[in-house]
């Protein structure tokens, strides 16, 4: 006990002293002013306060020096001292800034502020240019909390959520820093190396905070958060935002300092409301303090985001470059609620750096070696931002916390509380796990695996898996996993059993070897476009049997890997003995007049009894490249995580062989090409398409299930596939082919472009969804739709429902519907 109480006397002495100058932050009226910008006149050495207004600047030689104290809504601070011994304390009180309009010229008639921001517009790209390259040190903080949690969410224990809760159920549940390089050349390379990670809790953990995702500059059109926000300086913005001359000021370099209220002209639209300060003549950003909210975002849980910039002037290059950043934000929703804040410091720059073709590349951010292993020192003398009281008590509780709950005792003694078999296992299914040696069993619930189709009637399967993670290094992404799957079908008297091994490799390439077997039922487009629970729901209240199934004895390997940057590839090899099905029961719930099931035959649904195909057994080989051009990725010690560039479209080749067939002309050979992108069309939405074709050879006499199938949808209800891959109204067997066919997909959601715009309509904050989707084989005629939709629909937090009406065009017939879409249907597969 007195041993931890020293150990904890030392550290919280070790943060004051290394400190150099240090101090505390207020107002006239002794009120702290957290994230103020301190920083020496020649910007050589800067600091921001803490949330209690405490600050600490790294001055490690005595002398005289110039400090400048700034922080919107108040008079710039300039202060000379002169320092002769270490730590040196500087407590400063800042007036409030005295704004005025006298020197702005209003005789035009114009709304002085609007003539402000239509010069800022002007000179937009200008002064964004400005910014060519440079390099620059970067400190990132990621703080969250969770007020009154509580202690389950749908019946599931949420525990103390890793030490963060006390015994309110209140606390920090996620405390992060970060210290980087970061490097930058116009228009988009990038690169930020990570000296020192840390995490509250986890001592082999790294943060993900990271300096890329967490720029946002209001020089661009829009912000990208989850939407594309408008900035209140966009070429269009004042389509969007009103605009009032809140006051001018003077600051520390004598440039006049216009600050405008921003609001906008409609709530609900992608914007901001707060201060924009616009520097007079230079038509810079001298700082902004804009919020918005999570409805603007379309990100329910949150209720707003709160953005904080603060510019210095470089002489270097005429220009207000940025210093540091705040994003507050608070959260709410299931009965959780909570608040948090991300905290950026830019310093050191340079903005004359030596790059060579070699200084950028596809990798984006990387870890330097025990990049997480810096002690307590490192952090207090390479750290700008002082740890709060608060912060400083969660490193000390958690990592007390973490060596307790590392040890072996503690894990078992968790895990025998949490292995114990109850009432609830039939229902929710049963978990074991060994955390100390990282090995856990699953037992999936028989009750939530009961389905109901004609062929089995009645039918329940399990899944028993149980995976072995390493041990011996969490970071390696390497595990291995087996697995088992029984099925029982009670109409047709039938146990099927299916299994596999999965092993991964690493988590960089992500090579996965994966051998599996056994007997199953599969439905003949092997492309599932029809879930097993809404098959139950169409089949037992409607009578419409959808699902058609095949059965499969089989045999199968199969590999994939990222070969290189971008590059991946899939292959497997399969031997499957085939053999039809039919219809085993007529059972209903609800007799619908008019409407019977059909055979299990979906090329001749009205016949029972006749076979789709001849028994037969078949080797089949499957080979797909993926191309991602023009991929970034983030190099993390516990693996490679890639980023999409929208930019450029995704390719995959794909090639499929039929061979060794029991009946000779089931054999086959089919080639497949596909090209997809989505991409982001600033405020006016996100435009998305895939365009896919392929080619069958000898294959005039082959197996329907080999077949090219669609992806089809006969329920009325949103299948949970892609916008991009999906037909809405096509029968889900009308356009199978073994011929040449194309389809394409393409859909745009303006996320509120345009309803945004319309009066009452634009309270609801809904998006207008434009589709359209065309298919063509060589042997029918083609297929058509097209589409518009509402989404975003629901209420408050909840929005989680689409709706479209769909027209379709099919061999001259026209036919128009409503889809109906659950977001999370998905859960339900």
């Amino acid at each position: 006990m007195y041993q931890k109480i020293i150990i904890i006397f030392l550290i919280f002495s070790s943060f004051n002293s290394i400190a150099q100058i240090t101090g505390k932050v207020t107002d006239t009226e002794n009120k702290i002013l957290p994230y103020v910008n301190i920083y020496t006149e020649n910007g050589k050495f800067g600091t921001t306060s803490n949330e209690n207004g405490v600050y600490e600047l790294k001055i490690n030689r005595p002398g005289d020096y110039d400090l400048v104290f700034q922080f919107l809504g108040y008079q710039t601070q300039k202060k000379t001292v002169s320092i002769e011994e270490f730590p040196y304390q500087l407590d400063i009180s800042l007036k409030p800034e005295t704004t005025s309009l006298d020197e702005v010229n209003i005789s035009s008639g114009e709304n002085p502020a609007n003539a402000i921001i239509r010069k800022a517009i002007d000179f937009r790209k200008r002064n964004a240019e400005k910014l060519e390259a440079y390099t620059a040190d970067y400190y990132s903080r990621g703080l969250w909390r969770i007020k009154n949690a509580p202690e389950k969410i749908l019946g599931q224990e949420i525990g103390d959520l890793g030490g963060g809760l006390d015994s309110t159920r209140s606390g920090i549940v996620y405390l992060s820093e970060t210290i980087s390089e970061i490097s930058y050349k116009r228009p988009d390379d990038f690169k930020e190396k990570i000296i020192a990670s840390k995490v509250s809790g986890d001592d082999n953990g790294f943060s993900l905070n990271s300096a890329q995702e967490s720029y946002f500059s209001f020089y661009e059109n829009t912000i990208e958060i989850n939407s594309e926000m408008v900035s209140p300086i966009a070429e269009y913005a004042f389509n969007y935002y009103n605009y009032r001359l809140a006051g001018t000021f003077y600051d520390e370099n004598g440039n006049l300092i216009n600050k405008i209220k921003v609001s906008p002209k409609r709530e609900k639209d992608r914007v901001f409301s707060g201060h924009i300060y616009i520097v007079e003549d230079l038509w810079q950003i001298f700082g902004v303090e804009l919020q918005t909210t999570g409805q603007a975002i379309q990100v329910p849980p949150i209720e707003t985001l709160d953005f904080k910039q603060n510019y210095r002037f470089s002489e270097e290059n005429g220009f207000y470059i940025q210093i540091s950043q705040t994003v507050d934000f608070k959260f709410g929703m299931f009965g959780i609620s909570g608040d948090g804040r991300f905290t950026a410091v830019y310093s050191n720059y340079d903005f004359e750096p030596e790059f060579n073709k070699n200084s950028f590349g596809s990798e984006i951010m990387s870890f330097a070696e025990a990049a997480n292993k810096k002690d307590s020192t490192y952090w207090q003398k390479l750290r700008p931002v002082p740890l709060t009281d608060e912060e400083i008590n969660d490193y000390v509780r958690k990592d007390s916390v973490q060596t307790l709950r590392n040890s072996r005792p503690y894990k078992d003694s968790i895990d025998a509380v949490r292995n114990e078999f109850n009432l609830t296992a039939p229902v929710f299914g049963y978990s074991w796990q060994d955390s100390f040696k990282d090995r856990y069993l699953n037992i999936s619930s028989p009750l939530m695996g009961t389905h109901f189709n004609t062929v089995q009637g009645w039918n329940t399967s399990t899944t028993i898996s149980y995976r072995q993670n390493d041990a011996e290094d969490e970071n390696s992404g390497k595990f291995w996993r087996l697995y088992s799957t029984l099925n029982y079908g009670f109409s047709d008297e039938r146990f099927r059993i299916k299994g596999g091994f999965q092993k991964q490799f690493n988590n960089s390439s992500r090579p996965v070897l994966k051998i599996s077997g056994g007997i199953e039922t599969a439905q003949i487009n092997d492309r599932e476009p029809i879930s097993e629970r809404l098959n139950d729901i169409t089949t037992i209240f409607f009578e419409r049997n959808y699902l058609k199934l095949y059965e499969r004895s089989f045999a199968e390997i199969a590999y994939q890997q990222e070969v290189s940057n971008g590059l991946y590839f899939f292959g497997d090899l399969s031997y499957e003995d085939r053999n039809p099905l039919f219809n085993n029961t007529d059972q209903v719930i609800i007799d619908n007049e008019g409407v019977e099931y059909t055979s299990n035959n979906p090329i001749d649904p009205q016949h029972y009894g006749t076979i789709l195909f001849r028994e037969h057994d078949i080797f089949k080989l499957n080979l797909t490249t993926r191309i991602r051009f023009g991929q970034k990725y983030m190099s993390y010690p516990s693996g490679k995580f890639n980023i999409n560039n929208e930019k450029y479209p995704t390719l995959y080749l794909s090639y499929q062989k039929g061979f060794g067939a029991s009946i000779e002309e089931y054999n086959f050979d089919q080639f497949k090409a596909s090209v997809t992108q989505s991409f982001k069309l600033g405020n006016k939405g996100e435009f998305g398409y895939n365009l896919n074709g392929g080619t069958f050879l000898n294959a005039d006499e082959m197996a329907f299930l080999d077949y090219r199938h669609f992806i089809g949808n006969q329920t009325r209800v949103y299948n949970g596939f892609s916008n991009l891959s999906r037909f809405n109204l096509l029968p889900y067997y009308a356009m199978s082919t073994n011929k040449t066919y194309a389809e394409a997909h393409a859909e745009h959601d303006f996320k509120g472009w345009i309803l945004g715009k319309i009066p009452f309509l634009n309270q609801l904050n809904y998006n207008l969804v434009i589709g359209a989707h065309a298919l063509y084989t060589e042997d029918q005629k083609p297929y058509s739709e097209y589409s518009v939709g509402i989404d975003n629909l629901g209420f408050g937090k909840y929005r989680l429902l689409r709706l479209d009406y769909v027209v379709s065009n099919m061999d001259g017939q026209r036919e128009g519907a409503f889809i109906f879409g659950l977001k999370f249907l998905g859960v339900l597969e």
